[in-house]
């Protein structure tokens, strides 16, 4: 987001999930035979890190419909659908495309996976976005896993306009704000009805199913209860929190401060509610990340955090910021880093030390200041020109025409 166009609570809850997927991955890496016993709680607790990519759907959903919202309560026409593609394409597909190539060419040079039919196909369906449809594909390439969420995503941006379009339609759209947003309740209602049905009549076999099987055999196991539309709830969830938040008086109070911390600590209290289950934190409906409750505790503070006191400043410090800023870098960037440390050095994360705790600790900060310095320069040298050619390209399409 622009400076100007910052909305306050924002850049905390994206630097949270970054950092939250970020722990996950540094935690899956540690030998959870060998924790201290005082320990083991905490390691056990940041191994649902995880739920942070619920975190991010929210606030993607949050962020991208309210445009919709305040053009259609202005009783304007719907943002141009042109420049909302040009936006979501400039921001996500440069620094995808280039993950995902670098996973591809990793898996089969270093890692040793062989360069057949199977391993290619993947790729080419991660690169079309396509990948999300189907557990062989899931996982678009071997070398960058957190990678398989960037497709489901992209299809959340293709029905949230879709949505709208119901919406801003002459037969459905309202002048008041109270009938809109129950319709878009209807949405992610009709949103909950997909999931269940594709998690009823689409379910996966038994044959190599489970991450002992690797990839595909984890995508298995995930599949049909990880899938396109049961995510586009967690989005919706997200969008209808924006909805909301256009039609909160501006003025601020001390009481969305209170709101949104208590939303805040709702949120960091479902994550121990996963313990004792599936890693995924698989809840109603059999949707992962504890859902509806974690989305509804995010939804909640972003709706508050911009007019509260205090709290929103508080949270939004130079530090969030910066991780906001990188977030997607490191996000992209950090399975490779980790996998390719165990793999050149296999003494890493505490394997074959005695001081299985120290090397892990050693190896996590070392790691964690290359994934941020390549996430940085993934933002400088990668998305943000891109972004800026496509601002440029996209103020030349509303530029009115002179003779």
């Amino acid at each position: 987001m622009e400076i100007e166009k910052r909305l306050g609570g924002a850049d905390f809850m994206r630097a949270a999930a970054c950092l939250m997927v970020l722990v996950h991955h540094l935690v899956l890496r540690m030998n959870f035979n060998k924790i201290p016993p005082a320990l083991e709680p905490t390691f056990i607790l940041a191994r649902f890190g995880n739920h942070g990519v619920s975190v991010f759907f929210v606030l993607s959903g949050f962020l991208l419909a309210r445009p919709f919202w305040l053009a259609l309560d202005r009783d304007q026409p719907l943002p141009p659908l042109k420049i909302y593609a040009m936006r979501r394409a400039a921001r996500i597909l440069p620094g995808f495309w280039f993950a995902l190539t670098a996973g591809f060419l990793i898996s089969f040079t270093i890692y040793g996976f062989p360069l057949d039919g199977e391993l290619v196909g993947r790729y080419i369906a991660g690169f079309f976005l396509t990948s999300q449809w189907h557990w062989r594909t899931f996982f678009p390439v071997q070398g960058d896993g957190p990678l398989w969420s960037i497709p489901f995503e992209t299809t959340c941006y293709v029905l949230l306009p879709i949505g709208f379009l119901l919406l801003f339609h002459p037969t459905l759209r309202s002048r008041s704000a109270l009938v809109s947003r129950l319709l878009w309740i209807g949405i992610i209602a009709v949103a909950l009805v997909g999931h269940w049905l594709v998690v009823t009549y689409l379910p996966t076999d038994s044959v190599g199913r489970g991450w002992q099987y690797g990839f595909q055999g984890g995508a298995k196991e995930w599949m049909p209860r990880y899938n396109p539309i049961g995510f586009f709830a967690i989005f919706a969830i997200g969008a209808l929190a924006a909805g909301i938040q256009t039609v909160i008086p501006a003025r601020r109070s001390a009481i969305h401060d209170i709101i949104g911390a208590l939303a805040i600590v709702m949120g960091a209290w479902q994550l121990p509610q996963s313990i004792g289950g599936p890693g995924e934190g698989y809840a109603w409906l059999g949707i992962p990340y504890q859902f509806p409750l974690l989305p509804l505790a995010v939804a909640i503070a972003l709706c508050t955090l911009p007019q509260s006191l205090l709290l929103a400043k508080l949270l939004d410090n130079r530090v969030s910021r910066y991780v906001a800023t990188v977030s997607f870098g490191v996000y992209i960037w950090q399975d490779i880093v980790l996998t390719l440390m165990q793999q050149l050095f296999p003494w890493t994360f505490g394997t074959g030390s005695d001081d299985v705790l120290g090397g892990w600790f050693a190896s996590s900060l070392v790691a964690t200041a290359i994934i941020f310095a390549i996430g940085t320069l993934s933002h400088v040298l990668l998305e943000r020109p891109v972004i800026q050619w496509a601002r440029t390209r996209e103020s030349m399409a509303t530029r009115p025409l002179t003779v």
